[in-house]
Formats: C-alpha cells, sequence, structure tokens
C-alpha cells in the first residue's frame, strides 16, 4: 500500500527581525533532522515535495539528500499567509491563531483563511500525487498540515486537531488510494519506529 507522510518542520530560530518565511532551523531542529536522515525511517520514499519557506527547506533538502533525491518546491505548500500582521509575540500569536481555526471563514487581520489555506494545501497535494507514484514526503507547516488532516479526515477545520506544543517535527501518513490519514500526529522520532 502506497502512503504518504506528512511532515512539519521541527523548531526554528525566531527573529523578529527576520521575516517569518525565512526563518531558518536552530540547533534543535538541525539535529532532529539530523537523526531522522541517519535512520532509514524514510526508506521507500520515492518523492519530496517541500515548501519554499527557509525552515521546510532545512528540512526537505538533507532528507531528500539522503534518500538520493531532488526535492520539488512548491509555494503553495507554504504556511498559512500571516504577512499582514508579520511577527507576533507568543501570546498574541496563541490567540490569533486560536481565531484563525475557530473562524475559518475570517480573514483575521488581514490573515489567509484557514478555508483558502486548507484549499490550498489539498491542491497542492493532489497537484503533486497526480505525478508520483510509491511513497510520498511532503515537508511543511503546522497549521496547513492540521487543515490537509482535517480534510482528509473529513471533519470540521478545529485547532483540536492541531500538532500540539513543541515547535513541530511532527507526521501523520496517509493512504494514497483512500486519501485517508494512517495516523494522528507524532513526533518525528516516532517515524523511525513506526510507520504505518
Amino acid at each position: 500500500m502506497a502512503r504518504a507522510l506528512y511532515l512539519t518542520h521541527p523548531q526554528v530560530v525566531q527573529d523578529p527581525a527576520i521575516p517569518v518565511p525565512d526563518w531558518p532551523l536552530n540547533k534543535i531542529g538541525r539535529a532532529r533532522v539530523g537523526a531522522l536522515t541517519a535512520s532509514d525511517a524514510l526508506a521507500g520514499v520515492s518523492h519530496v515535495f517541500s515548501s519554499t519557506e527557509q525552515k521546510a527547506r532545512d528540512t526537505a533538502t538533507p532528507l531528500s539528500q539522503a534518500l538520493g533525491l531532488v526535492p520539488v518546491y512548491d509555494p503553495e505548500m507554504g504556511e498559512n499567509d500571516r504577512s499582514a500582521t508579520g511577527y507576533l509575540h507568543a501570546a498574541a500569536f496563541e490567540a490569533h491563531a486560536d481565531a484563525f481555526f475557530a473562524a475559518p471563514d475570517v480573514s483575521l487581520r488581514g490573515w489567509e483563511t484557514a478555508r483558502d489555506a486548507q484549499m490550498r494545501i489539498l491542491n497542492a497535494v493532489d497537484r503533486a500525487l497526480r505525478t508520483t507514484h510509491g511513497d510520498v514526503l511532503f515537508v511543511g507547516h503546522g497549521a496547513v498540515g492540521t487543515l490537509l488532516w482535517c480534510a482528509l479526515s473529513g471533519v470540521d477545520i478545529s485547532r483540536e486537531h492541531d500538532q500540539g506544543p513543541g515547535g513541530g517535527g511532527n507526521w501523520f501518513a496517509f493512504d494514497l488510494d483512500k486519501r485517508q490519514p494512517l495516523s494522528a500526529w507524532r513526533p518525528m522520532e516516532e517515524l523511525a519506529k513506526d510507520v504505518p
């Protein structure tokens, strides 16, 4: 059974002076990616697709190199567009994220709506899967990954299905034939131990 893995980038360097899409992975994030790269957890993956944001590229590039693959970078796989507000401190960001999921058809202070972001990530995944065979790895972000999980699961958009705390670096798998999740979000360290 062919399956896809959706992996979110792990921890990043949060720098208010740098646009959020340009944030790189921090030392912890790079170490987590390095551990996954050194494992054989992704053996059998034949295609890698990634967001163009720096943190996603920092995740997808070494994983692709370890697999002997050339990643496809797609700007449509980027995180929900929050450029209207730019960087927000933690408490303000969490409040905005709660509102983003709670009112999926409302643009909060110029943010892309959750509904629009969901359609965008669904279209990007569908477009990618039309060109592939075998197992596929998608590297992206928490919010759009959660929106994808909700769509594939047939449930309403809700932050209840978010990847949870920890700064990213989580994954879920989905069946390519039925387009249904095979797992809930799990830390990337568990990918090496148990891939559905």
